[in-house]
């Protein structure tokens, strides 16, 4: 099998090799804030927006629409990551990356090969200094790459909102906590261990 280096990966794809999942899910959300297609509701949950997905020069991948339509009211990141409709997505995309080499049978962890190839994608692109000047492909695969650290960065106030980063209360203020960085890019101390699931655009932030 190849080790699928000669294919250039999504970033929901990327972020599903390196993280899971829920930073496959964090990514399509994060596809879907700045096109106004979700907004931050109660606090730690998201909902559908009323803009249109066809108003962008490219449409949300189709993670990012499955997640939109299972919007139909607001939820969790955790409760979206586990909704059937958006579990089958995933498991699509799994197949063209099992096919490649990428994830492993039966579990569908990623491989070795893929472990590399997530490690050689963050020394490529490393952290941005600024969010600044950055294009919305640069801003996914910066959330697919360095997970916590990237929505701090890029969307902190939809992230912390949404529940996408967590939060924790100091002299009863709110602050964001800053998750430990080991070889993923950090999603709330989540561990991909396969196929079971369970882990932020630029927009007004």
């Amino acid at each position: 099998m190849s080790d699928g280096t000669a294919v250039r990966r999504e970033p929901h794809e990327i972020a599903l090799l390196g993280d899971g999942p829920r930073a496959a899910v964090t990514v399509a959300v994060v596809d879907l804030y700045p096109r106004g297609m979700v907004e931050p509701d109660r606090p730690g949950t998201i909902r559908a927006g009323i803009a249109d997905a066809g108003s962008a020069e490219r449409p949300p991948s189709p993670l990012a629409q499955e997640a939109h339509a299972c919007l139909h009211e607001p939820a969790g990141l955790r409760t979206l990551v586990r909704h059937p409709d958006v579990r089958l997505a995933l498991a699509l995309i799994r197949i063209p990356l099992a096919e490649a080499g990428l994830l492993r049978y039966p579990l569908l962890g990623p491989t070795r090969g893929a472990r590399r190839q997530v490690r050689e994608l963050r020394q490529l692109h490393p952290l941005p200094a600024s969010r600044r000047r950055l294009t919305d492909d640069d801003r996914l695969l910066a959330v697919a790459l360095h997970g916590e650290a990237a929505l701090r960065l890029l969307v902190p106030r939809f992230a912390l909102r949404a529940g996408l980063i967590r939060r924790v209360e100091v002299g009863g203020k709110t602050l964001l906590k800053h998750s430990p960085h080991g070889s993923g890019g950090g999603y709330g101390g989540y561990t991909y261990c396969g196929a079971g699931g369970g882990g932020g655009g630029s927009g007004g932030d």
